[in-house]
């Protein structure tokens, strides 16, 4: 029998962040790296809104909310002027605007936190061996010391970055190419400018051939990226204070800049590879983070679409563990996966706000920002595009659009969609409003209905019903848009809406029609290997649905990064 319901291999933000929600779900998670202990090194800043909603759906948020800064503006420079300001926050969410955090203090955080769930970070501890078979998982672990220990679990999940025994060990190919003419100068020091120290005030200066990103650090020190063309790719020591500081300088137009270490000095230089795995999956072998997928810096997602990774993947792992759900449900965390990793590296290839470009280049974007930054409505799609609030899974297995011919794209989210984090009643009209998402949980699904409707004791009983038969856990709730504004966002009160674990709204269907739940339900419960699959009902107009076994459209094609 395995030791273990799973082996988490690194203790980076993702692995902590799966064995983190794992533990709160209930499973026996052993977790290891094989570091000495937990790193000293800044590396990834920002936490962007969507990861903070899945962070504080698990209890972690507030720790971390709690250090860092609050990002709420970005200044535009170029050509020693002021172009324009960014700004964030526009979308309803308790995390509406991004958080300054840097790497060693998320993964310092987020150990304590799991430590409080029962489980250690096994250090200096190496996976070096992995095989899966169709019960469990088997590895083997080596210390510094040369001695060597056999484990079981009955998963393995490798997220132990690009360099991934746990993929090598399961065969999977790492798709992709090294990007080439792109090279990343960063550190952290306080700097003596004019712009002054601005808590929650970031900076972006523009320049030919390079971009220079300021974002202000909990400590008052401020983080300093510069992403510059690569005119010697033989450098590959670290810079010194007095390069980035002349690199400053040069690209903000500050000739009498000066730059100061701060408490914890830290330089880096780094070039890159766009690559994908060319599967997440591998029976009882999974991959998620920087061994999953990992891509140039620009924009900084990485970390944060791994830790949605690593949200995504744990209810689903449970599910399937405990019996609820169909082995295949874990397929469709490498189709939305993959998928998003896919559309990230094709979007960061045109973020010219963070690419270096040619002068003439560069001369036609910087004069195009103050127009753009002064229009609200670009405003509120850039900060919806950053936030990661926008990203679905509308094309997944796992989502099933049933509304009635014509009134798809009226309002509301769709199937696929975040729910968006709309003002509620759940109580009844003397109840005073609540945010929606406080009312989800991650370990159950939630089937969301207007109160209205549930008001008639026949449709209730109905849905009721229809949750105590359900193969996953799975709870009914009521609730009224706070008022008409709310009303749009929460969608048509005729619709039935079944939410994911992770937040993502699996079914919309209309309320009088409950055969969709039915057959939604049925697919997701664990059946016979050599059962086929369940029928599915269709309604005129609707989507069809599509069983686990069916090939998603979500399914991304070859990476386009793919030698």
């Amino acid at each position: 029998m395995p030791g273990v319901d799973v082996c988490v291999v690194g203790a980076g933000p993702v692995g902590l962040t799966l064995a983190i929600a794992l533990r709160g779900l209930g499973l026996e998670v052993r977790i290891v790296d094989r570091a000495p202990a937990a790193k000293r090194e800044a590396r990834a800043l920002v936490l962007w809104p969507r990861a903070l909603e899945a962070l504080d759906s698990l209890g972690v948020a507030g720790i971390l909310r709690r250090n860092a800064v609050e990002l709420a503006r970005v200044t535009i420079h170029g050509r020693g002027r002021r172009l324009g300001e960014l700004t964030t926050g526009w979308h309803r969410s308790a995390y509406s605007r991004p958080l300054n955090i840097e790497q060693h203090d998320i993964e310092r955080l987020l150990c304590a936190e799991l430590a409080g769930r029962g489980t250690e970070v096994e250090w200096d501890t190496e996976v070096t061996d992995v095989k899966v078979h169709e019960d469990r998982a088997e590895f083997t672990l080596t210390r510094p010391d040369g001695s060597a220990e056999s484990g079981t679990a009955a998963w393995i999940v490798g997220c132990e970055g690009t360099a991934s025994v746990v993929r090598d060990r399961l065969g999977i190919p790492f798709e992709g190419r090294r990007r080439t003419g792109l090279q990343v100068v960063q550190g952290n020091a306080h700097p003596d400018w004019p712009l002054g120290e601005q808590p929650g005030h970031g900076h972006i200066f523009l320049a030919p051939h390079r971009s220079l990103l300021a974002f202000p650090l909990p400590d008052g020190a401020y983080r300093f990226f510069c992403f510059r063309d690569d005119p010697d790719p033989t450098l590959t020591a670290p810079p010194t204070l007095d390069e980035l500081r002349d690199l400053v300088a040069d690209t903000a137009r500050q000739p009498r800049l000066r730059l100061a270490p701060p408490e914890r000095p830290w330089l880096n230089r780094a070039r890159f590879s766009d690559r994908i795995a060319a599967r997440l999956r591998q029976g009882r072998g999974l991959l998620a983070g920087d061994a999953a997928h990992a891509w140039a810096p620009v924009g900084g997602h990485g970390m944060n679409v791994g830790m949605l990774g690593a949200h995504n993947l744990a209810w689903k792992l449970a599910a399937v563990h405990r019996g609820e759900a169909d082995e295949r449900i874990l397929d469709t965390y490498d189709t939305e996966q993959r998928a998003l990793a896919v559309r990230y590296v094709r979007e960061m290839r045109l973020n010219f706000m963070e690419l270096p470009l040619p002068p003439l280049g560069y001369r036609a974007f910087s004069a195009t920002v103050p127009v753009a930054l002064a229009l609200r409505g670009f405003q509120r799609r850039l900060d919806r595009q950053l936030s990661d609030l926008g990203r679905n899974h509308r094309h997944s297995a796992l989502s099933w659009q049933r509304s009635a011919p014509g009134l798809v794209r009226e309002r509301g989210p769709r199937a696929g969609d975040r729910m968006p984090d709309v003002r509620v009643r759940s109580g009844g009209p003397a109840a005073g409003p609540v945010r929606l998402h406080t009312l989800l949980r991650y370990d159950v699904w939630t089937l969301l209905v207007d109160a209205a409707r549930a008001a008639d004791p026949a449709v209730r009983r109905s849905l009721e019903e229809r949750c105590r038969r359900g193969p996953v856990p799975l709870r009914l709730l009521p609730v009224a848009p706070a008022d008409a504004a709310e009303a749009r966002l929460f969608g048509r009160p005729g619709d039935l809406r079944l939410v994911r674990p992770d937040g993502y709204v699996g079914l919309v269907a209309p309320v009088n029609r409950p055969e969709s739940l039915d057959a939604y339900l049925v697919t997701l419960a664990p059946r016979r290997p050599d059962a086929p699959p369940p029928p599915a009902p269709s309604a005129p107009g609707a989507s069809s649905p599509q069983s686990f076994s069916s090939p998603s459209p979500s399914s991304p094609p070859p990476s386009d990064t793919a030698q």
